[in-house]
C-alpha cells in the first residue's frame, strides 16, 4: 500500500545539492526559452510562461514522489507500469496527431505524452523485478526474459507512434541497468551479436523520414535545404557563438528564426550561440555534476531497490543529455530527444522532475532505512 509517512529525518538529511542543480538548470532553460520567443516587434511568445507553469507542476509531483517511500511505490510498480502501457494503447487508438505522429492524449487545455511517463515507470518496474529476483551471479540471458518483455511492449507501442528516439532511449536505459547489476559475459556477447544481426532487418521497418535522418547524419550537406537543414543550422549557431557568445537575445540564427525547433530539440544550439563555449561548458559541467551526484546516490543506497531506481533515473538523464548534445553538434543523428530540464515541453519536464523526486527519495532514505 502506498502511503505518506512524516519523518523529520527526511528533512534533516534533505538533498539540497540535488535540488539546487536541478532548479538552476530549469532556470537557465526558462531564460533560454524566453530568448527563443523574443521578437523585436514586441510579440513575445508566451512559451516561457508555460514552461514556468510546467516547472511548478513538476515540483508538485517531485514533492509527492519524494514523500512516498520508494519501497511503497515499488509495491505498486506493476500496476503503475500496466497503467502506462494502457495509456500507450489508448494513444495508438484515440491519440492526438500532430506532424504525422500520434503521440499525445488531449485533455483540452493541454496535451500529455504517455511515452515520457513510460521512461520512468519502466525503471520502477525493472527495479521491482530485479529486487524480487536477486542473484549473486551475473544474470544469464534466459533469466532476462521478463525484463526484456517489460521493455519490449512499450518499445513496440512507442515505435509505432512513430517515435524512434524515445523507443531507443527505453532500450538504452534498460540495457544500462542490466549491465550495471551484472550480466553473464557469454549472454552479453549473444545479445550484442543478435542486436547487430537484427539491425539490417529493422532498417526496413523505419519510416522514410527516419531513414533520411540517419543517412543525412553521415552527410548533411547533400540535402542542405531538406533533411540536412536542422544539423547545418545548428552547427552554424553553435560555431557563431565563439568563445564568449554573442550575448543574451543577440543570436542571429535564433532571432532570425533560421534555427528550427529552437525551443525543443535544439535549445542547446540557442544557448551556445548566445553564451559561447564558456556558457556551454558551464552548462555541461552542471549536467555532469547532476549525473555524478545521481550515481553517488545509487552507490550509497542501502538496498538493491534504491540502487536500481537511482541508477535508472540517473542513466535516463545522462543518456538524454548525451544524445541531445551529440545530435545538435552533428555527432549523432537527429532523433528528437529533448535536453533534460531545458527543452520546452510539459510531459518530459514534469515527468523528469517527478523522477528527481524519486532520486531524492532514495538519497534521503538511506539515512532512515530500517534494516
Amino acid at each position: 500500500m502506498i502511503f505518506l509517512k512524516y519523518d523529520r529525518r527526511l528533512f534533516q538529511n534533505f538533498d539540497w545539492t540535488l535540488l539546487a542543480l536541478v532548479l538552476a538548470i530549469c532556470a537557465i532553460g526558462v531564460v533560454n526559452i524566453y530568448s527563443t520567443g523574443f521578437s523585436l516587434d514586441g510579440n513575445q511568445s508566451p512559451l516561457y510562461i508555460k514552461q514556468l507553469q510546467w516547472i511548478f507542476l513538476g515540483l508538485a509531483l517531485m514533492v509527492i514522489t519524494f514523500l512516498i517511500d520508494y519501497r511503497s511505490i515499488s509495491q505498486a510498480a506493476y500496476v503503475i507500469y500496466g497503467l502506462s502501457v494502457a495509456s500507450l494503447i489508448f494513444v495508438a487508438v484515440f491519440g492526438h496527431t500532430a506532424n504525422g505522429a500520434q503521440r499525445w492524449i488531449s485533455f483540452g487545455f493541454f496535451l500529455f505524452q504517455p511515452s515520457e511517463l513510460m521512461k520512468v515507470t519502466m525503471i520502477i518496474a525493472l527495479a521491482r523485478y530485479f529486487d524480487d529476483h536477486k542473484s549473486h551471479e551475473p544474470y544469464l540471458l534466459r533469466e532476462l526474459f521478463i525484463p526484456c518483455l517489460i521493455v519490449l511492449i512499450p518499445f513496440v507501442l512507442i515505435l509505432k507512434q512513430p517515435d524512434l528516439g524515445t523507443a531507443l532511449v527505453l532500450v538504452i536505459v534498460s540495457a544500462s541497468i542490466v549491465l550495471f547489476i551484472g550480466m553473464n559475459g557469454k549472454s552479453l556477447l549473444i545479445a550484442l551479436t543478435s542486436a547487430l544481426a537484427v539491425m539490417p532487418v529493422a532498417w526496413h521497418f523505419l519510416k522514410d523520414y527516419q531513414k533520411d535522418r540517419l543517412l543525412t547524419f553521415l552527410s548533411p550537406e547533400t540535402d542542405p535545404l531538406g533533411t540536412g537543414y536542422h544539423i547545418i543550422q545548428s552547427m552554424i549557431a553553435i560555431g557563431s557563438g565563439g568563445f564568449l557568445g554573442k550575448g543574451f537575445l543577440q543570436g542571429s540564427q535564433t532571432q532570425l528564426k533560421f534555427l528550427p525547433e529552437q525551443q525543443t530539440d535544439f535549445v542547446f544550439s540557442v544557448f551556445a550561440e548566445e553564451w559561447g563555449f564558456i556558457g556551454g561548458l558551464i552548462l555541461l559541467v552542471m549536467f555532469i555534476s547532476l549525473i555524478v551526484w545521481g550515481l553517488k546516490i545509487a552507490l550509497h543506497s542501502k538496498d538493491l531497490l534504491g540502487t536500481i531506481l537511482a541508477f535508472g533515473v540517473t542513466a535516463l538523464i545522462a543518456w538524454q543529455v548525451m544524445i541531445n548534445m551529440g545530435m545538435v553538434l552533428g555527432l549523432l543523428p537527429v532523433v528528437g530527444i529533448p535536453l533534460p530540464f531545458m527543452s520546452y515541453g510539459g510531459s518530459a519536464l514534469v515527468t523528469l522532475l517527478g523522477a528527481i523526486g524519486l532520486l531524492m527519495n532514495v538519497s534521503v532514505r538511506r539515512f532512515v532505512l530500517q534494516r
